[in-house]
């Protein structure tokens, strides 16, 4: 009986594979069936983010002695970091997209886009005062406002009906407007200040939707900060920071 029923689910599962497989096959009327002929087009973006750091701490971290002086903001006779990490918040950009063609399958793409984001630095300190230690969890926040000017290479597949896989890959130069490296010293809250310029490189992953007006494209994409972002202040917050790049994790919806 249990054979019986295998074969029998294996059967129905079969036919409903070769039944898909002769629909996905038959040729549907094509939407905008000569649109990547084109030599160039444009288009916007409008996209979720997530922004966040990668953190790489000075050496020997657990055993270097800081001073009260070097954490103005924490009432203590010296302390210890443990540790540092960074987590992300939800952010978005908002972008126009401008598109030249190269060949059947290749295009170059320049999407000048406007993100905004922050990023949180967690910081655990051990303090020690007349004697005495107290574990106490310290958050930084550093807001951003990047101007980016990406320029990407996109690789893009045949088209199946009106769908069109594609994967991109290039960098881009970013300009954060909202950078603290300017920012004044304020002794009741010691900020963590970062370089105003960056580049990363990017790679990502996505489809696109032919429909009977524009083309539609949702993208997966990664970008990795090429440059050491910290500026060094003379506090346990930047001072225990040796490698600070930026991460940043896009959801983009793309309208051509």
């Amino acid at each position: 009986m249990k054979k019986s029923l295998v074969y029998r689910v294996l059967i129905l599962s079969f036919t409903i594979l070769i039944g898909f497989s002769a629909y996905s096959q038959k040729r549907k009327v094509l939407n905008l069936p000569s649109y990547d002929q084109a030599p160039y087009h444009f288009g916007f973006i409008l996209a979720a983010n997530n922004m966040l750091f990668t953190i790489k701490p000075v050496d020997n971290l657990q055993n270097i002695k800081w001073s009260g002086e070097q954490s103005p903001d924490i009432f203590a006779d010296s302390l210890y970091v443990y540790n540092v990490t960074s987590e992300g918040t939800p952010g978005f950009s908002i972008g126009i997209l401008g598109n030249l063609r190269i060949s059947k399958h290749f295009d170059l793409r320049f999407v000048p886009t406007l993100s905004f984001g922050e990023r949180l630095i967690n910081y655990g300190i051990l303090s020690y005062k007349d004697g005495e230690s107290t574990y106490i969890e310290v958050q930084k926040s550093i807001t951003s406002t990047l101007v980016e000017f990406p320029l990407f290479i996109k690789y893009r597949s045949n088209r199946l009906n009106n769908f069109a896989a594609y994967v991109t890959g290039g960098a881009k130069y970013t300009l954060d407007l909202a950078s603290q490296k300017k920012a004044e010293k304020n002794l009741n809250d010691v900020s963590v200040k970062i370089q105003k310029h960056d580049v990363l490189a990017e790679i990502g992953v996505g489809v696109d939707f032919y429909t009977n007006f524009f083309k539609f494209g949702t993208e997966i994409r990664m970008g990795y900060g090429l440059f050491n972002l910290i500026k060094k202040e003379g506090n346990l917050y930047t001072d225990s920071i040796d490698h600070l790049n930026s991460k940043i994790f896009l959801l983009s919806f793309t309208f051509e």
